[in-house]
């Protein structure tokens, strides 16, 4: 019998499980909120306490920070999980609820093999030049700080459906992918293979997000970190909860559906300067393509955003860029006129369906 998985997705504030067979979701709980360690159990259990639970024969993990530890699909034991854990702190909002998942999930199905799907993986092949910081060489090799890149279950979902509505080999086409949502960023794709990415040693850098807030001067940080202005957890703070489109918009919304329907000046400003760094990140990344094939958005705002679509794709018409001709979308495919130079092209997020693919490698 075909098997099925359990794929857990556990987000900085989310849970999203699914039971996945040959492809298909057969049932799915998504929860704002990732349960407290003592409830994970609970909520597991219940889960599979439904249709098709008792027929698990493999389990999917989101990992979004696995570092040199986890840099592929990996069947969990207490050695991986007491390596990763030395790189929590490089993704501190998503990794020790991932991990506090993982170990719920061990204790609830103790027969079965668990295993990380690292967020990184689909960048382990950066070209040396793309992956490399102009850091001291003696930080870079004691610490090994280099540019390892996220969102990659979502990307290689993205990169094979979008190479499949072009009708052409994944191995030929070469494009720029977004996901944007809580957590945004950018990535180059040539010949089916990441060659560049925004994000970088952590999940802070790039594009602003949410309520992160991307890339800014690290100048700028060291003043601030001088002088008594901000101590280093106030920092923290202020860059992974206050900043991105929360803090453009002076508090009123980290949405872009909030942001979109209101009339403040802050809110427009706010998707301003969302549109214009995602524009110049992509404009950016096309230098390590030969060519662009097309545009693909993905992740919650690709999606169902189209404001968003159009006011990124009207500041690259220098690239061959045009505004989507369709607006809402309510399946996978391509956006832009017919007889656009490049295609845009519009891919739900599956992040649940690549984990089960990838977890299924390890039975």
């Amino acid at each position: 019998m075909t098997p099925v998985v359990l794929t857990v997705n556990a987000g900085s504030s989310s849970l999203q499980l699914h039971l996945i067979r040959d492809g298909r979701v057969l049932r799915k709980e998504h929860s704002e909120q990732s349960p407290e360690a003592d409830a994970a159990e609970r909520t597991l259990s219940g889960f599979l306490s439904g249709p098709g639970g008792d027929e698990v024969a493999v389990v999917g993990h989101r990992l979004v920070h696995g570092g040199d530890a986890v840099l592929s699909p990996t069947v969990v034991d207490d050695g991986v999980l007491k390596a990763v854990r030395e790189y929590a702190d490089l993704a501190p909002l998503h990794v020790p609820p991932a991990l506090a998942l993982v170990e719920a999930a061990r204790r609830t199905l103790p027969s079965v093999p668990h295993v990380l799907c690292p967020d990184t993986a689909f960048h382990t092949g950066l070209p040396r030049a793309a992956a490399t910081y102009p850091l001291p060489a003696e930080w870079r090799r004691r610490y090994g700080l280099r540019r390892y890149g996220f969102h990659g279950l979502s990307y290689a979902w993205a990169t094979r459906r979008a190479a499949e509505l072009l009708g052409r080999p994944v191995e030929e086409t070469h494009m720029v992918l977004t996901h944007l949502g809580g957590g945004s960023s950018v990535c180059a794709v040539r010949s089916g293979r990441s060659v560049d990415t925004s994000m970088g040693f952590t999940p802070l850098e790039g594009v602003p997000m949410s309520k992160r807030s991307g890339s800014v001067d690290p100048g700028m940080l060291l003043w601030l970190l001088s002088g008594s202005r901000l101590s280093l957890d106030e920092l923290r703070d202020g860059l992974e909860h206050r900043s991105g489109l929360l803090g453009l918009s002076g508090g009123l919304s980290g949405d872009t559906r909030d942001l979109v329907a209101s009339k403040e000046e802050e809110a427009e400003l706010a998707l301003d300067v969302f549109a214009h760094r995602v524009s110049r990140e992509i404009a950016a990344a096309t230098a390590s393509l030969d060519r662009l094939d097309a545009l693909v958005f993905s992740g919650e705002i690709g999606w169902d955003q189209p404001e968003v679509r159009d006011a990124v794709c009207r500041r690259l018409s220098p690239l061959g860029v045009v505004p989507p001709e369709r607006a809402d979308v309510d399946r996978d495919g391509i956006v832009s006129p017919p007889g656009a130079g490049v295609p845009v092209l519009v891919v739900r997020p599956r992040e649940e369906l690549q984990l089960a693919r990838e977890a299924l490698t390890q039975l």
